[in-house]
């Protein structure tokens, strides 16, 4: 009986290891990981949405080629390989940003390089890649990127609809007509401390829901 008999692809343990990072286990609010790229790029809506992309590709794919790697890596220049699969795809995919959507990549400016330094996919190379198959080493890319993108969305669909008044660009207090009733736009929502803020509310919600984080 082949691995792939042995194990499907989505079984129950990939299952687990996919939807954990969305909630209980989630990146940015239980293992407290990427908040600096979170305080930085959620004053709109777009620029979030881009990096969370981007961070869930290049962990994803990080993951999938040191696990299929990870038999032939030296253990002593294992930080280093895994440094040179972060650059490679942080490289292409800033590249692909530039040509396709340049705006955004000016919003975005040095935080797309930073995503070589994020501690999310180190973590998880070093915490699952080294240890499992290419494929279980996929999914949990795309689940801790996916929890990381989730609170980035959420942050900043949050304060550019508070700060600036609309989503995604459109100007939804506008059209609502709020103005007329003399609300302005809260100018404090789109400074850094506000998305700390915001990111402690989450934390406070979901561990109130979660009583089992709390000991986390």
């Amino acid at each position: 009986m082949s691995n792939m008999e042995k194990e499907p692809m989505f079984s129950m343990k990939n299952i687990k290891t996919l939807t954990g990072p969305l909630n209980k286990n989630n990146p940015i609010t239980v293992q407290v990981l990427g908040i600096c790229s979170a305080l930085a790029v959620t004053v709109k809506l777009k620029p979030a949405i881009v990096m969370a992309l981007s961070v869930t590709i290049v962990v994803a794919v990080s993951n999938l080629v040191i696990a299929a790697m990870r038999k032939y890596i030296p253990d002593r220049i294992r930080i280093i390989v895994q440094l040179v699969v972060i650059a490679t795809l942080v490289i292409l995919v800033d590249q692909f940003l530039k040509a396709y959507v340049f705006d955004v990549s000016k919003q975005l400016s040095v935080f797309v390089g930073l995503i070589i330094t994020n501690c999310i996919i180190m973590g998880r190379l070093e915490a699952f890649a080294m240890a499992n198959k290419p494929w279980p080493s996929f999914i949990d890319g795309l689940g801790n990127g996916g929890g990381y993108g989730i609170i980035l969305i959420v942050v900043a669909f949050i304060r550019e609809l508070l700060g600036s008044g609309t989503i995604y660009g459109y100007p939804v207090i506008e059209k609502l007509g709020i103005y007329k009733t003399g609300y302005e736009n809260n100018g404090m929502v789109i400074l850094p401390p506000m998305a700390l803020i915001l990111i402690g509310l989450i934390i406070w919600f979901q561990r109130s829901r979660n009583k089992e984080l709390i000991e986390k």
